[in-house]
């Protein structure tokens, strides 16, 4: 079994405190039922169910800190991961760094849990790879694409009271669709929290018109240009603009809220004024965990409100060495924006490019968060609010500070997540100036 209920959760849990000798003894229980299909070539490769529960033990003998782990829940298994952390524990040197774990905590539960996702079948998944496959078929389109639905239990508990449980489910879906000679890509991706309001059959549309178009690309002078960032495009850049949010970075000149001179930019105008992005773990469209990783309650906050800075994250040692009140770090991002569609934001454009996706995003300078990547599956030039053909992909080099400093429209924010982000997150569609395109790209 690897889905426990609460009360059987907090029996295992309850056993490990008691059984621990150290100053001090934390445990996480986390479970998941996972399943996936992978197709490619149009064929279905590989799909499965894989279900675990993982029993995590932390001891600590004043500063000096010990964990291990087990997947085994009997008296003997318990006694086991309780004597083993506690050996390492011994071992350890003192870390001076160290925190204690958490008075009893408060959390307000969140709507993560959704029936229809958690009762997705085989036959479901079969379904979406053969609405991918098939459309793709009677076009001479090849397809590729994965979809991963999760069910998920997180609980903790420690010596001095503290405990949490909750359940959580997820959807995610990505298919990239080429043309048979490769000279055309599509792609196309859904993050979902309800499985019942996903459609393969409708999102794949997108995907194969877009390889479709794209498959008579033609060479574009790199440069600035006014660009059309669809959310997947910026999402991104974004998330690792998000990683200079630390405060310790930040007060030790490693960020680009650094200030010159010392100090840092909190409450400062650093974006375009149209530009705010809040975390809120009960929002509708993109609920997340009440706690963040160290069991720390979340709460709704801006964190850039009307282009201003207004938070910084504090780790519980940086807090108290800063005397600043330390807060649950987010787990969701949401990003005003308008009304408009992509489209839309395309018909308002006098001249331009269309963005479908960023890719292979790195970090070239963590003090400005300069970046560089490519775009790829679709990159498009636009005049008169027209898509008018299709380009060659670009690298580019820009910052998302200097990016959403030369915003020109937002547009109705849409939910997905990252592949290296740990947000999920409500990002819109923008149409930003100046946008830095530095060399050409032959991949699709």
């Amino acid at each position: 079994m690897s889905i426990y209920s609460e009360a059987e959760a907090k029996a295992i849990l309850d056993k490990v405190i008691k059984l621990s000798k150290a100053d001090e003894c934390s445990a996480n229980l986390t479970g998941s039922i996972d399943g996936n299909v992978r197709f490619a070539l149009n064929n279905v490769s590989t799909s499965g169910t894989v279900s675990d529960c993982t029993l995590g033990v932390q001891v600590a003998f004043g500063k000096r800190v010990g964990i291990a782990t087990i997947n085994a829940f009997d008296d003997a298994a318990l006694a086991r991961v309780v004597q083993r952390a506690e050996e390492l524990a011994r071992l350890a040197p003192e870390n001076e760094e160290f925190m204690p774990t958490l008075e009893k905590q408060e959390y307000k539960a969140s709507d993560t849990f959704v029936q229809a996702t958690a009762d997705v079948s085989p036959e479901f998944r079969a379904k979406v790879a053969s609405d991918s496959i098939d459309p793709c078929k009677a076009d001479k389109l090849i397809a590729a694409g994965f979809l991963a639905n999760s069910e998920n239990f997180f609980a903790f508990a420690n010596s001095k009271g503290n405990f949490g449980y909750q359940k959580a489910t997820g959807l995610n879906y990505t298919c990239t669709v080429r043309t048979e000679d490769g000279r055309g890509s599509g792609w196309v991706a859904r993050n979902l929290a309800d499985a019942s309001k996903f459609d393969a059959g409708v999102d794949i549309r997108t995907a194969i018109r877009k390889a479709k178009d794209s498959a008579e690309a033609k060479a574009l002078e790199p440069g600035k240009y006014t660009v059309i960032l669809e959310p997947a495009a910026s999402a991104g850049l974004i998330s690792f603009m998000m990683f200079g949010f630390d405060a310790r970075q930040a007060d030790e000149g490693r960020s680009f809220l650094t200030k010159k001179g010392g100090g840092t930019k909190f409450g400062d105008q650093v974006f375009d004024q149209r530009v705010s992005i809040h975390s809120d773990p009960w929002d509708a469209d993109v609920p997340v965990m009440p706690w963040d990783q160290e069991g720390l309650p979340r709460e709704k906050m801006a964190i850039i409100d009307k282009g201003k800075v207004n938070y910084l994250q504090y780790s519980r040692y940086w807090a108290k060495k800063q005397k600043k009140q330390v807060k649950g770090q987010p787990g969701n991002l949401i990003m005003s924006g308008g009304d408009k569609s992509t489209a839309e934001l395309v018909k308002g454009t006098k001249k331009g490019i269309l963005v479908t996706r960023t890719w292979y995003i790195r970090m070239v300078d963590p003090q400005t968060v300069l970046l560089t990547g490519l775009t790829r599956d679709g990159t498009f030039y636009i005049e008169d609010g027209e898509i008018k053909y299709p380009i060659k992909n670009f690298r580019f080099n820009e910052s998302p500070v200097i990016m959403l400093n030369n915003v020109e429209e937002l547009g109705k924010p849409e939910r997905l997540s990252g592949d290296e982000s740990p947000f999920i997150m409500m990002i819109p569609p923008m149409k930003i100036r100046d946008f830095t395109f530095t060399s050409l790209s032959d991949a699709v």
